[in-house]
């Protein structure tokens, strides 16, 4: 495979990873040169830049947005299996809502010779391998909330002492209307930019796009079928 093939079979993918490099790298500078100005507001000695980028004040703010977007694809790829809406290309037509025969899922007996091994096999290696999107973006939700909390709850106890006061436990931290306020400030708005992509995806389209149902495609039809 020549290197143009590749790049072009995976721009995607090679897409998104270059703008999350960008971001994430100018976030940890803007966020550092925040610091260094609050910093300088209290009279203090700012921390070098690699310090400040595995400090528990920027860990907190990376893992706060991962574990919301994780938890928006998690929610989104579970409730696809049983929910539909009639129209949206992000959803399945209502009727086929279920985790569906094994003939279409291609499992089993009727997995093509290509198929991954796990999608051949019985028992145990089939069911996780058929469940395992979902598990993996669960599992990264789970794992970015927790070391958001854990970080946050530093960052709470920091500040805590320098006014003079005991610093809180893990879960009176977890329990603080501070924690679940900037919590679900991020949740709501996953909620919202997902469920309007469904919601506006029935009736409105991008030509091209994967994501689009085609430009003269009905309002009504949610999957257009191969015929």
């Amino acid at each position: 495979m020549t290197m143009r093939r590749m790049l072009r079979d995976n721009a995607l993918g090679l897409f998104f990873l270059l703008l999350f490099l960008l971001a994430l790298g100018g976030q940890a500078v803007a966020g550092y040169f925040r610091q260094v100005e609050e910093m300088a507001e209290h009279g203090r000695a700012a921390v070098d830049f690699l310090s400040f980028v595995v400090s528990p004040d920027f860990v907190v703010d990376v893992a706060e947005n991962w574990q919301s977007e994780f938890l928006q694809f998690s929610l989104f790829i579970g409730a696809t299996v049983w929910l539909v809406q009639r129209g949206s290309p992000e959803s399945k037509k209502p009727g086929d809502e279920g985790l569906e025969s094994d003939a279409d899922q291609l499992v089993g007996e009727h997995a093509p010779a290509d198929a991954p091994s796990w999608a051949k096999a019985d028992g145990w290696r089939r069911t996780v391998y058929g469940n395992s999107l979902l598990i993996v973006m669960g599992s990264v939700f789970v794992l970015s909330w927790l070391i958001q909390s854990l970080g946050g709850s530093i960052v709470a106890g920091e500040e805590a002492v320098m006014h003079g006061m005991p610093a809180p436990t893990w879960l009176e931290y977890v329990a603080s209307a501070d924690f679940w306020n900037r919590t679900l400030q991020n949740w709501q708005s996953e909620f919202l930019a997902v469920g309007t992509m469904v919601a506006f995806s029935i009736y409105l389209r991008q030509r091209g796009s994967a994501e689009s149902k085609p430009v003269g495609a009905p309002h009504r039809v949610s999957a257009v079928e191969s015929e």
